[in-house]
């Protein structure tokens, strides 16, 4: 495996020179610091840590500075870890969206947009009623019966109610990176990813 860290811009599209149009999401990808190279002799396990975006320096603590100074490097403010990384680094090495091609498939790792305390017409995407008659009062958007009157009495668990909604993590597989743009750090991959303009988001490959 080989990854990133980086934040959403936006979304924009773009046209193939048939003249179709793929609609994208550009992300600001790296630059990344390796702070730590872990291995099985001395974790257990083989991983890479990357940090992205520089942190003030009230901000960090005493531990975060001695981890930090290890790889030369200044307080970061999202640190990560990939593990068996496919990509030999060193602790303090910078990597950029050039680890990527273009027309690699990936998978970015996000978290949805917050929507609150919703309905189950929004939430679950239920139906409701119907036309509003006589002797119903305001009910179109209510969920019905949820229990079950004739056996357990009582609701059972997983029952599709109202509740809150959004704030998830999401991975969505099979993005295509569509432009890299090196001297920008921007790689633009086809489709959306979760979350809202200026999140952060992991690219794996």
């Amino acid at each position: 495996m080989k990854g990133i860290i980086g934040k959403k811009i936006g979304m924009t599209s773009i046209f193939s020179p048939d003249g179709k149009q793929t609609s994208c999401t550009i992300i600001e990808a790296g630059p990344c610091v390796v702070t730590q190279v872990k291995t099985k002799d001395t974790d257990g396990y083989n991983a890479v840590q990357i940090g992205y975006g520089d942190k003030k320096d009230k901000h960090t603590t005493g531990a975060e500075k001695n981890h930090f100074a290890k790889a030369n490097t200044a307080g970061k403010k999202v640190v990560k870890e990939f593990r068996d990384f496919s990509i030999e680094t060193n602790l303090g090495d910078a990597l950029t969206v050039e680890i990527f091609a273009e027309g690699e498939k990936v998978e970015v790792v996000g978290t949805t947009k917050g929507k609150g305390f919703q309905g189950v017409v929004k939430r679950h995407g239920f139906s409701g009623v119907g036309e509003q008659s006589h002797g119903q009062h305001d009910r179109q958007r209510a969920p019905g019966s949820i229990g079950n009157s004739s056996d357990a009495s009582r609701v059972f668990k997983g029952m599709r109610m109202a509740g809150r909604m959004g704030n998830d993590r999401v991975k969505v597989k099979g993005l295509k990176i569509l432009k890299i743009f090196p001297e920008k750090n921007y790689i633009l991959v086809s489709g959306s990813v979760p979350g809202h303009n200026g999140a952060i988001v992991l690219i794996q490959k």
